[in-house]
């Protein structure tokens, strides 16, 4: 093929959800059956041009296709391969229910596995795959898309996730041989991106962007191997586009160097997470007629690019290719699409924030320095470097008296006492049965929740209406738990938003937006607050809704808090100082609610910490570092309660192997953890390393709308007691129950206790 011309100025993705959450609307009006299916496929119609169009007129020279998803680009892979389990496409069913089905479940059919994609709050869902496994070009996604962007006007570069990340992402189906490995696929799955390759080419992509995220994590010579092998099997073919491989999350390191000695044209290198990146390129001679993406604009975080780091990184690289483009370090998936619809944030704050349509002309504007020359965009790089100046020398963002009392802290104040005098007094203090029944704690939020809290937030009820509706809906929630049977009862958090942003709005040092909404899976959004300066706590957060819980039932009710890895992993950092000390400042401001909590009389306290995996670095040699600070920090926030005083955790949707270790180190009295779809997996893991506590394993997947019953749920928990003495388990479900409603929610529960119940008559 002939060599394409330079991919210039792009970006590696774009939001998806649209900016006022169109798809969410669409895919909940969808599965209502308020909507039929060509008015869903017009809202995603739309989205995506309306997204190119965007990017187009920025200036970006290649626009992304084939980013956009009706819930998860890694499904869309598996089902443009057909690649989907039997139990879903026997349903018979159009293809968006059957891949639906695999998102979500059907009537008894459960859904894929879902999990984090790598170390970011986004789930993908998790393919299964066997030996018996067929690929076939079973879907023209991204093909279509192509031709639609071509019929536009604009250059389509589709983007599809690469075949080695696919295999290694996937994990064996339940009916795979012991140590089957999906990477033994690949042989049979390449011919296929061959076969997808041609189309594209036919339909009128000259470059293809394959992403391969894996390789910025720590790889085995296998997988390299298998790297090399595709990109050397894909870039012999004379039949196709030009080949991009992005990396991105880390430094590629091994993988650059097999992947520059490919016949592949570009790679897009993620340089933000890794400065040193840029020294690797530059002595790299393979690369040296290629071209290289040089992402250099944050695709992650919100902070306006420093115009000077920036260029001269990418600077650096001419002359070590052969072409070279700038463009964002990742796919702007993960942020929010334009900051100047932030109207009610501080001017100031918000003149320091770039969301996707800001990070565009970012690159726009860094490619023509780059290549026109800084004298052609001198006043607009001088703007953007008045901004990080001013962000710089903001003296406000600082609170020594919260610096102080964190210079005062002792090692023994992220310290409790034995465990097993703890259990004793928590047994004493709190008379629970075997197996204790609870929730995670959030219930479903009704239209009158949402529309109270809509109301009181435009002005339109007061504030004494507002916690009176609130009042209402918790003593709802408190006389249904306890009709239900549930052993530890919620105050069911109505009043909540958020989990994060609920305290970041009560936290100094945190900005909230309005319309700042991100993708986490499907139809779920969620708004990351802004974390800019030194976080302070002004008072109670969350005493009054407990304590009110409390004085409603004789059963003990959970103070419900986020833990602080959890807050940071879920807002948009502060980059100007290590995480380590960002993640102090909030466990002291979680340590000092939980104090109020216990004084208040709540003898059960949860502070969530489902992104403790998630932010564990990719490369080994970083998650030391990274453990020893995510653990104090969670000690410190949970550490001078009485030994009677229970606290609990909670961790969900993330592969916990190469954390266990920390999870016991946590010193929580119980630990809740996502199960439900793995059935019960991460219980051996635990006992493998050594977890004594205990351990509430989800046995409800309420990412789905099926409502397991009680036969279900009751083989469940047998598989949980072959792995741990009744004696230190919990039942309860996979996360809290926010998103589902209450026709789901209520037999799902009654199917739990009733569950548990006959668990213990077994004993």
């Amino acid at each position: 093929m002939n060599a394409p011309q330079r991919i210039g100025p792009t970006v590696l993705g774009y939001p998806r959800v649209g900016p006022d959450r169109e798809l969410k609307a669409a895919l909940e009006s969808f599965w209502a059956q308020r909507v039929d299916h060509a008015e869903l496929l017009e809202v995603g119609r739309r989205l995506r041009t309306d997204a190119w169009q965007r990017m187009s007129e920025a200036g970006l020279a290649s626009v992304p296709v084939n980013t956009f998803s009706h819930y998860d680009h890694v499904l869309d892979t598996a089902h443009l391969f057909g690649a989907l389990p039997e139990r879903h496409t026997a349903l018979g069913g159009s293809e968006l229910d059957t891949y639906f089905a695999a998102a979500r479940g059907a009537d008894d059919t459960p859904a894929l596995e879902m999990t984090k994609w790598f170390d970011t709050n986004y789930h993908y869902l998790v393919p299964e795959l066997s030996p018996d496994t067929r690929f076939t070009l079973h879907g023209t996604k991204p093909v279509d898309e192509t031709r639609e962007a071509r019929g536009l006007g604009y250059r389509p570069r589709p983007v599809v996730l690469g075949p080695v990340t696919f295999l290694l992402l996937s994990k064996p189906s339940s009916d795979a041989p012991a140590g089957f490995s999906p990477l033994s696929l690949l042989d049979r799955l390449l011919p296929v991106y061959v076969d997808l390759l041609r189309a594209l080419q036919e339909a009128g992509a000259d470059v293809v962007q394959l992403d391969e995220p894996a390789f910025a994590a720590d790889r085995s010579p296998a997988e390299l191997d298998a790297l090399r092998h595709t990109y050397q099997r894909l870039g012999s073919e004379v039949r196709r586009p030009g080949i991009c491989v992005a990396t991105y999350f880390g430094p590629p390191r091994e993988a650059l160097h097999v992947l520059a000695r490919t016949p592949v044209e570009a790679l897009a290198v993620d340089l933000v997470s890794d400065p040193d990146t840029v020294d690797a390129l530059a002595t790299e001679p393979a690369l040296r007629d290629k071209e290289i993406v040089a992402g250099v604009v944050d695709g992650r975080n919100i902070w306006r690019t420093d115009v000077d780091t920036a260029l001269g990184r990418v600077a650096r690289l001419l002359g070590s290719a052969d072409r070279v483009s700038v463009s964002t370090s990742c796919s702007l998936l993960h942020v929010p699409y334009d900051v100047e619809r932030e109207t009610a944030l501080d001017p100031r704050v918000r003149s320091w924030l770039a969301f996707a349509d800001q990070k565009v002309r970012e690159v726009v504007l860094l490619d023509r320095a780059l290549h026109e020359g800084r004298d052609a965009v001198d006043a607009d790089l001088a703007a953007a470097r008045a901004v990080v100046t001013d962000r710089t020398r903001a003296t406000d963002l600082r609170d020594n008296t919260v610096r102080a009392r964190l210079e005062a802290l002792r090692p023994e104040d992220a310290r409790r006492g034995d465990y097993a005098v703890r259990a004793a007094a928590q047994r004493d203090a709190l008379r629970l049965p075997l197996m204790p029944t609870t929730t995670i704690g959030s219930f479903p939020q009704t239209q009158e929740v949402r529309r109270a809290r809509a109301d009181h937030r435009a002005g339109r009820v007061d504030a004494d209406a507002y916690r009176q509706v609130m009042r209402d809906e918790v003593e709802r929630v408190v006389r249904l738990q306890e009709e239900i049977g549930l052993d530890v009862l919620v105050h069911g958090e109505p009043e909540r938003n958020d989990m994060v942003q609920y305290f970041a709005e009560q936290l100094g040092g945190f900005a909230a937006t309005e319309h700042g909404w991100v993708q986490s899976y499907g139809s779920r959004c969620v708004r990351p607050p802004v974390l800019y300066g030194d976080v302070t706590r002004g008072g109670p957060m969350t005493v009054e809704w407990a304590r009110y819980a409390q004085s409603l039932t004789t059963k003990p009710v959970k103070g419900m808090l986020t833990g602080p890895v959890t807050i940071l992993a879920w807002s948009f950092v502060r980059d100007d100082q290590p995480l380590a000390d960002t993640a102090r400042q909030v466990a002291l401001a979680i340590r000092d609610e939980v104090h109020d909590l216990e004084s208040a009389g709540i003898r059960i306290i949860q502070v969530d910490e489902p992104a403790l995996r998630e932010l564990l670095p990719l490369r080994s040699d970083e998650h030391k570092a990274y453990l020893d600070w995510a653990v104090t920090a969670f000690r410190m926030a949970t550490s001078g309660v009485a030994a009677s005083t229970q606290i609990h955790t909670h961790l969900c949707y993330s592969e916990f192997g190469e954390v266990l270790p920390a999870i016991d180190a946590l010193d929580a009295d119980v630990t809740s953890i996502e199960a439900a779809r793995s059935r019960m997996e991460v219980l051996d893991d635990l006992n493998d390393a050594g977890f004594s506590r205990a351990v509430g394993p989800g046995v409800y997947d309420i990412h789905s709308p099926r409502v397991p019953g009680a036969a279900e749920i009751t083989d469940l928990l047998r598989t949980a007691v072959d792995a741990v003495p009744v004696e230190r388990l919990w039942a309860n479900p996979d996360c809290g129950l926010k998103t589902r409603g209450y026709p789901e929610v209520e037999p799902a529960l009654r199917h739990l206790v009733t569950a548990a119940e006959r668990i213990r008559a077994d004993r």
